[in-house]
């Protein structure tokens, strides 16, 4: 079982977004977007990978992305769902 924490470490290693601490993510701030962390269609493919390589899940199901990239908590349920 993953915790927050350990997913918002893996994404700001994996997406170099070094100038943030896991800290400063809120657990239900929208991932994508102008209002959230700002994430964009190519940090969605990298995230997708990022999940795959660290994680052992795959998301393949593109119809249920949006809910499960929802957020921190959303995406790290998802995980452990499916670990």
């Amino acid at each position: 079982m993953i915790t927050t924490d350990q997913l918002k470490i893996a994404i700001i290693e994996g997406l170099g977004l070094e100038d943030l601490s896991p800290q400063e993510i809120e657990n239900d701030i929208a991932l994508f977007g102008d209002e959230g962390l700002g994430l964009d269609s190519v940090d969605a493919i990298e995230l997708t990978l990022i999940i795959e390589r660290e994680f052992g899940v795959k998301i393949t199901n593109m119809a249920e992305a949006e809910s499960i990239f929802a957020n921190i908590d959303s995406l790290t349920a998802h995980i452990n769902e499916h670990k």
